[in-house]
């Protein structure tokens, strides 16, 4: 029988299972890798599956994203995503989280892709200044086996500091959690929903300790009401939620092996790193309005290891069994595949070595890409000092012959080059703003020709090019656009009388510095301890 609670109509006693699939942070990887891990056609096999016997066994299924489709892989930034888009509607997602990153593109572009999406982008925060009409559907409602399920979609209200301003300026992004209270508020009031869940793009942190960040999904949880979210599907951090101890995620999480979500305030917090690497499965039963957590695991996507063999060569072995790729999935994406390539794999230059993008060392420390960087910049506008951000660069080059491809997935963003002549004053001013970012943080600098001690809010020993800083003497700063209009918090320096945007995409300036001087030695660009943190 059909019990009635309120306008419940879940029948008594009935043991319902329920299963979210989820991912976060796709950044245009639809194809698999050089050496074939992830991908949307090994991530349909896997979900398929899951599907198949999700329904033998009658029970009921979610697919959701948190968010970044957009920015990464150049393949697809030069298709606006659809590739990704048109993947995601063959897998069968049921609704998305609005990112930060889908704010890299112009709302006419935003607007196409949520054409081709036939699942909703989601978010309550995100208006429109001149109207205060939300951008986005705040909340999508779903009806399976009598239970009423309601997803409402967050976004960092950080956006408009990292994003491109000429992109977000039009819009208000509001504090996520008194925007989530009223709208759970009125759902309850309107549509009594037996679970609700939040996708969101804000990030989680350990413990709510979220630093120069906005505050994430664990600061969500504890500032709700307990009961107002069974469940927080996140991403933008870009990291596995796996934790080992209260409030402490697992820094070297090993695919394939236990993964326990955060928990707080009575809610679930599940992220699944970034990319596809990782299917996120958490398998829930309901019965008698009660949710409860069965299991959860993260399914890598055909990440791969390197072992060494008996005569101890390295070689490349799966974390877990290999996972085929979907045929009808890879006939949808070839074509997109195809016509990426011809445009990108143009050689550019060569290097000796690596240069080190991994996104865990350029947020927290000097490394050689952004001296290699910074050194194109500089060269193109005779600049003194170069300051890039940590979360600008995506990805590492590799020893070898290098592509336009290659330098397009380190420098996604169509950032220009730009600069602004400063007195001496003025530059240490700025440079206290920018040595302080917090490590780990995207705001994090990469320098060039500087020096200095930071201790966490001040800076001492400063030196440009060797030299002690002169507070009268004027200097030539080079940077991002990004920046340069006070991106992440930075000072903005285009009101400045002396500030020149080249329209040199940054990722063009590499590109024909590595003409220039190909081949390149890492070694000349190794940091050699200028800067030291004190804090």
């Amino acid at each position: 029988m059909l019990v009635s609670m309120g306008t419940q109509a879940w029948e008594k006693d009935k043991l319902y299972q329920i299963t979210i699939l989820h991912t976060n942070d796709h950044h245009g990887h639809f194809w698999q890798s050089e050496i074939g891990e992830y991908g949307l056609a090994a991530q349909k096999t896997v979900i398929d599956n899951i599907r198949e016997e999700v329904k033998a066994n009658d029970g009921i299924l979610f697919v959701l994203s948190g968010g970044d489709i957009n920015t990464g892989v150049p393949e697809s930034d030069i298709q606006d995503a659809e590739p990704d888009f048109m993947g995601m509607n063959l897998i069968g997602y049921d609704a998305m989280a609005v990112g930060n990153h889908e704010f890299d593109n112009d709302i006419s572009v935003i607007r196409q892709q949520q054409k081709w999406a036939i699942f909703p982008f989601l978010s309550a925060n995100i208006y429109e200044k001149s109207t205060g009409i939300r951008v986005f559907e705040p909340y999508a409602l779903f009806n399976q086996q009598d239970i009423k399920f309601a997803i409402i979609g967050l976004t960092t209200e950080d956006t408009p500091v990292i994003s491109d301003i000429k992109y977000t300026q039009d819009f208000d992004f509001r504090l996520p959690a008194p925007e989530a209270k009223n709208v759970i508020e009125d759902l309850r009031q309107t549509q009594a929903p037996d679970i609700t869940i939040a996708v969101t793009h804000m990030g989680h942190y350990d413990n709510g300790e979220h630093g120069s960040n906005a505050p994430g999904d664990v600061e969500l949880a504890r500032t709700l009401p307990a009961g107002y979210l069974n469940m927080i599907i996140g991403g933008h951090s870009q990291d596995p939620v796996c934790m080992v101890a209260e409030n402490v995620k697992d820094a070297n999480y090993v695919p394939g092996t236990e993964c326990k979500p955060d928990q707080q305030n009575g809610t679930w917090i599940m992220q699944a790193h970034e990319w596809g690497k990782y299917v996120g499965r958490a398998d829930f039963t309901f019965i008698n309005g009660e949710l409860t957590l069965n299991s959860y695991k993260l399914v890598p996507i055909n990440l791969m290891k390197e072992v060494q063999d008996e005569n101890g060569v390295g070689k490349l072995q799966y974390y877990t069994e290999q996972i085929s790729q979907n045929q009808d999935m890879l006939e949808l994406l070839t074509p997109y595949q195809e016509k990426g390539k011809e445009k990108l794999l143009i050689v550019v230059g060569s290097i000796d070595g690596r240069f080190e993008g991994e996104r865990s060392k350029v947020r927290s420390e000097q490394t050689n890409l952004g001296e290699l960087i910074l050194a194109s910049h500089i060269e193109r506008t005779n600049a003194d000092v170069g300051i890039v951000t940590g979360g600008m660069i995506r990805d590492s080059l590799i020893e070898g012959n290098i592509t336009y491809r290659d330098i397009l997935r380190v420098q996604p963003f169509a950032n220009t080059v730009v600069y602004a002549d400063m007195k001496g004053s003025e530059l240490f001013d700025y440079l206290t703003v920018a040595a302080n970012k917090s490590k780990g943080s995207g705001a994090y600098a990469q320098f060039a020709n500087v020096s200095l001690v930071a201790d966490g809010q001040n800076i001492s020993d400063v030196k440009i090019k060797g030299e002690p800083l002169d507070l009268n003497k004027t200097y030539r700063l080079v940077t991002q656009n990004f920046i340069g209009l006070g991106g992440d918090g930075y000072p903005a320096i285009n009101t400045l009388s002396t500030y020149v945007d080249t329209g040199f995409m940054e990722a063009d300036v590499i590109k024909q510095y590595f003409e220039k001087h190909s081949p390149i030695k890492v070694s000349d660009f190794e940091p050699k301890g200028e800067i030291i943190y004190t804090e």
